[in-house]
């Protein structure tokens, strides 16, 4: 069983909307591009994106992107590297106006403008109230841009391979030469060689229990990287959003909140603003989430038990049927509840990682902490870590962080591509997936992937969630060491070569294991508390010892630890008050 081999310029791995933009706009350029993504592409993560799209566009009430800028930096702890913060916040704007021209069907003001909401950590004259920021198309905008982007794509003749699942990096002497790939549909492998290889896989929530991530997020492209020796940044940062569905950790987007929803504890009390007396609701997500777990330790969650309520009643019928369609139908469908009338149970749910792999402004991969470019190897979008996002995301700049990278990975792709031949392959690179899917096919060890994925994920919430301690990081540490030898004796109980969802959840699983270790890892090293990262044993934030990146590399099983410093430009540190 050999492997087939195609070749093109570039290769993007993953249809989201970070990979889309990307391969829009290497269409645009002429540079021959393929699309491999393990879904159909609009059914890509981007497309659960509620809310909305952060920039300063400044059309319903006065706004600069500096003050979206200070945002961000504040919002992230003061983590996030303030010049590519700046790079964002600056081209947000043009953005969303290139997204209107493809199309992109916005809410709009009477004027006929794009229309803006409020959203959390979003404020006006650094930090002296809410902004309205997010621009928005109902509460659907990330399923509008997939739309968009991939009808572009197609116009542009963009070729598509769906339903591959990309299982190595063809990486030698520095230099990257494409990606071999897993058919799902027959179990074949395929060799795909290019000039360069973008990977826009998206993030790995699977790894915790209760998470508004689907099923495919199982960090792909950050454990691929990883295996292949690239360090990943900033991985114990993963953002806790606080409203997701009681027990099921569907998403109810921040414009739940954005609208002018609350949140209230079990004796009715809006309890944010006891909390961020200036900002309330709209406090950023990591604040929230741990306020919502305060006032469940203080016995103020609804009826005693872990959950608070969302209130969306004193918003009316016709702001919450036109603003926020999907989210009512969320509830209802779920809950069997009306939110134009009753009160919704919500909980905190794993939602974004703020780490991955680290990439520069024109989303060209770093081999190490020293600012080694790898050639040929972009990442963008969740999966890698421009570091605009530092310790804690604020809402609506994830979409802005993959269409403005996404672009500027297609951009500088193009340039590489026109300035490269292709580097040759080396003899037979398919070999080592070959002998993993064989060793996965015949291994007769009767553990089963779903039983090994589920003490996993409740390890990870448990003892790496919103609240941590060394004696929690330690239990997982413990955990995460016993399941990769659990993951030893998995067994594949499918043997069939068509849509072996069996084997796919056995690769993914092994995936997350290795994320589920370095997360684990870097947040233990961190002996302080910010963002989303959050120390009970360690409460205070620690600039002298901490203002600085972790770049994370697995050797012989072991996590290898590296830093370097953030880059600090227009904000000095200070205290985060709302």
């Amino acid at each position: 069983m050999g492997a087939q081999i195609h070749k093109f310029e570039a290769i993007v791995v993953g249809g989201g909307g970070a990979g889309l933009y990307a391969a829009l706009a290497l269409s645009k350029e002429k540079v021959q591009t393929a699309v491999l993504s393990k879904l159909y592409p609009t059914r890509s993560h981007t497309g659960a994106a509620q809310g909305g799209i952060g920039a300063a566009l400044a059309n319903v009430e006065p706004d600069n992107p500096e003050w979206h800028m200070y945002d961000t930096v504040k919002g992230s702890d003061y983590l996030a590297d303030q010049d590519a913060v700046e790079i964002m916040c600056n081209e947000a704007v043009t953005t969303v106006y290139e997204l209107e021209h493809l199309g992109l069907p916005f809410n709009r003001t009477p004027e006929g403008k794009i229309d803006q909401r409020k959203f959390g950590g979003h404020t006006r004259d650094h930090g002296k109230a809410p902004v309205q920021r997010s621009c928005f198309s109902a509460d659907r905008t990330g399923h509008m841009i997939l739309q968009t982007l991939y009808q572009q794509c197609i116009k542009n003749e963009v070729k598509f391979f769906d339903e591959y699942h990309v299982m190595d990096l063809i990486l030698e002497s520095g230099i990257c030469r494409g990606v071999v790939a897993y058919q799902i549909s027959n179990g074949e492998v395929h060799v795909f060689h290019a000039k360069t290889v973008l990977f826009a896989t998206g993030g790995s929530g699977r790894m915790f229990k209760i998470t508004s991530n689907a099923h495919a997020l199982t960090g792909d492209g950050m454990a691929v990287a990883l295996r292949r020796k690239i360090p990943l940044e900033d991985m114990e940062f993963f953002q806790i959003h606080p409203t997701g569905i009681y027990k099921m950790g569907i998403l109810l987007s921040e414009a739940c909140r954005g609208e002018g929803g609350i949140l209230r504890n079990g004796k009715g009390e809006r309890f944010m603003e006891r909390y961020a007396p200036t900002i309330k609701d709209l406090a950023p997500r990591d604040i929230v989430s741990r306020c919502i777990y305060f006032e469940v330790r203080d016995g103020n969650g609804v009826n005693g038990k872990d959950y608070v309520h969302l209130d969306l009643t004193h918003l009316g019928a016709e702001v919450i049927e036109k603003k926020l369609p999907d989210i009512a139908d969320f509830v209802r469908t779920y809950m069997g509840l009306n939110p134009v009338t009753d009160l919704i149970p919500i909980q905190p749910t794993a939602h974004y990682a703020m780490g991955g792999i680290p990439s520069n402004f024109n989303s060209e991969v770093l081999g190490d902490e020293k600012g080694t470019i790898v050639k040929g190897f972009y990442a963008a979008g969740e999966c890698a870590c421009v570091s605009v996002h530092g310790a804690n995301r604020l809402g609506t700049n994830s979409l802005v962080d993959i269409l403005v990278f996404g672009r500027r990975a297609g951009l500088s792709m193009a340039k590489y591509c026109r300035a490269n031949d292709f580097a040759p392959l080396p003899k037979d690179p398919e070999n080592e997936v070959l002998a993993q899917i064989e060793w996965l096919r015949s291994n007769a060890g009767g553990e089963k992937t779903a039983v090994v994925r589920e003490a996993l994920q409740c390890t990870m919430m448990d003892n790496c969630g919103v609240f941590r301690t060394s004696e929690t990081l330690q239990k997982a540490q413990g955990d995460i060491a016993e399941l990769k030898k659990r993951f030893l004796k998995i067994q594949v109980s499918d043997k069939s070569q068509v849509f072996n969802t069996d084997m796919l959840e056995a690769m993914e699983l092994n995936n997350l294991l290795d994320l589920a270790q370095v997360t684990v890892d870097a947040a233990f090293a961190r002996t302080e508390s910010r963002g989303a990262h959050y120390r009970e044993d360690f409460p205070k934030r620690d600039d002298a010892q901490w203002m600085k990146h972790s770049f994370a590399t697995l050797s012989a099983g072991k996590t290898d630890l590296k830093y370097k410093p953030v880059v600090i430009t227009r904000f000095q540190p200070q205290e985060r008050k709302y």
